[in-house]
């Protein structure tokens, strides 16, 4: 990528970032966002990674008041237990955990996944939330651009070893669900397969935003999968908006100042940001239903390129030789082509 391309991603990512915000004031001051109502969980397992903060910890303290038994998982240890206590106490649900799991590290994701699955427990959530945003140049423990590894490959092999309790779990008519979090910024992302790791010329913007559509392709190719073998667990994935959070430390120095002076006018708060990704996994409204993009609670179009069966099937190959996960897309559909979603 030219120091020409980095420079237009980086206004493509703004412009979408500002559209967005731009249509959030209007909605707040037209009408406002309205909180969801959902039915209670109880007896429902869900984990979410990056639950210590954001958006994450919203979502994790939204389905802990709605019952459910709630597993964080992240990597931010001395922040871990104070966040359970406050959850525990603000929704009166025990069922709150912490479990060390860095994304930035296969290791550390299989280790996460091992413990998780020697306390027996089954799995009918996945929330995969964490990620970092426009971060400088640098590689995760595997060797991975930070981006791609973190946002995209760890959440990748994590549902991956987690697939079988997820199946074991779900049932006809209350399937178990993955719900992966994107953003806009999928819409201006460029999926480079000759250079995933960004190594030519590193854009952080480009990086980003690539992690960003990466996840929306690799939902779609997993509700074809699942579809196909007759799994009872959908996957979909949710768009928070234009969220006030921690993650704006690299952005534009313009963005930050909006973000100080006004992002409690036209931002979302994390509690609304993560109304998104409590629907997508508890209503009933998308039950049995996935290979859905939401956003604001309703169902919209992603990017084009992403509805793309071969587009999918390219990175999901390139993903599994990456985490060393068989893939299975041939044998599931014996040579009969992809169906484009659920």
């Amino acid at each position: 990528m030219s120091p020409l391309s980095a420079a237009r991603a980086a206004l493509r990512v703004y412009a979408v970032g500002a559209a967005l915000i731009v249509a959030q004031l209007l909605r707040r001051c037209v009408r406002g966002f309205v909180e969801p109502v959902f039915s209670p969980q109880p007896e429902r397992v869900a984990i979410v990674t990056g639950g210590t903060d954001g958006i994450g910890y919203s979502t994790a303290k939204y389905l802990a008041k709605l019952g459910m038994h709630v597993i964080i998982a992240g990597n931010n240890d001395s922040k871990a237990q104070e966040v359970v206590r406050r959850i525990k106490e603000d929704t009166l649900n025990d069922q709150v955990e912490f479990l060390y799991c860095d994304l930035a590290s296969m290791r550390s994701i299989r280790e996460f996944v091992q413990t998780f699955k020697m306390k027996k427990l089954p799995l009918h959530v996945l929330v995969n939330n964490a990620g970092v945003m426009m971060v400088p140049q640098r590689t995760t423990e595997d060797g991975f651009e930070e981006h791609f590894g973190v946002n995209y490959l760890g959440h990748f092999l994590l549902t991956n070893l987690l697939l079988d309790t997820l199946q074991e779990s779900g049932a006809p008519g209350h399937s178990a669900r993955v719900v992966t979090v994107s953003s806009a910024t999928h819409y201006v992302g460029e999926l480079n397969l000759d250079d995933l790791q960004s190594s030519t010329y590193y854009s952080a913007h480009a990086a980003y935003a690539q992690s960003k559509l990466a996840l929306v392709l690799f939902t779609y190719h997993l509700q074809a999968l699942l579809t196909a073998q007759g799994m009872p667990v959908t996957a979909s994935v949710a768009d928070p908006g234009v969220v006030d959070t921690d993650l704006y430390r690299y952005v534009f120095w313009g963005t930050r100042l909006v973000k100080k002076l006004l992002g409690w006018w036209v931002f979302k708060t994390p509690d609304e940001g993560a109304w998104t990704s409590v629907y997508a996994a508890v209503t009933p409204a998308l039950e049995g239903l996935g290979g859905r993009y939401l956003y604001n609670e309703k169902e919209t179009r992603s990017l084009e390129a992403t509805y793309d069966p071969e587009l999918q099937r390219q990175l999901w190959a390139r993903s599994c030789q990456l985490t060393g996960i068989a893939d299975v897309t041939w044998e599931t559909f014996s040579g009969s082509g992809l169906p484009g979603r659920a």
